[in-house]
């Protein structure tokens, strides 16, 4: 496993400037929920560090990783190219930096969809992604407030959101 100056230097080759510096508050944003909600602090930010690793990549790219590692798109997630990032993100974390931490992967992948059953870092990187200190939209202030009184209310909120924001 690389160094996380290592991954730095990695993610900032493969991202624009104002992308990779979101991708570090989402880190940091990730490691202070975690201190909160008892999710392990390391994996937090490893998960913030890499989860938007795909989202400056041309559509070629990820049709690429999704080929290459076997991935059949539904009908739905082809017509949903915004969520892509998430899925190759994935993919690219596992296998071409190797990291082989089910829980991490899991959660770039659900970062931007949930799911069923998250985990207690599931949920850390879903609202850290929501909630970092870059962040500036209609209701951030809300959910930064929600994040620090419960992560299930913050994800209950930014799951309305989400729905409304994709639709």
């Amino acid at each position: 496993m690389l160094t996380i100056d290592e991954y730095k230097t990695l993610l900032k080759q493969r991202l624009k400037p104002s992308r990779y510096e979101h991708s570090l508050c989402v880190a940091d944003e990730a490691v202070r929920l975690a201190e909160k909600y008892g999710a392990n602090k390391e994996k937090s930010y490893i998960a913030g560090l890499w989860h938007d690793v795909m989202k400056n990549a041309p559509v070629e790219e990820h049709l690429k990783i999704f080929d290459d590692f076997g991935i059949i798109l539904t009908n739905v997630e082809l017509n949903a190219k915004k969520l892509w990032h998430a899925m190759s993100g994935a993919l690219y974390v596992e296998y071409i930096l190797d990291i082989n931490d089910r829980e991490i992967i899991d959660a770039i992948r659900y970062h931007t969809t949930a799911r069923a059953g998250m985990t207690n870092l599931d949920k850390v990187l879903y609202i850290a992604d929501f909630t970092s200190a870059d962040r500036d939209y209609d209701d951030v202030d809300v959910m930064r407030q929600l994040a620090d009184k419960s992560i299930d209310s913050a994800l209950k909120y930014a799951l309305s959101y989400s729905i409304i924001d994709l639709v």
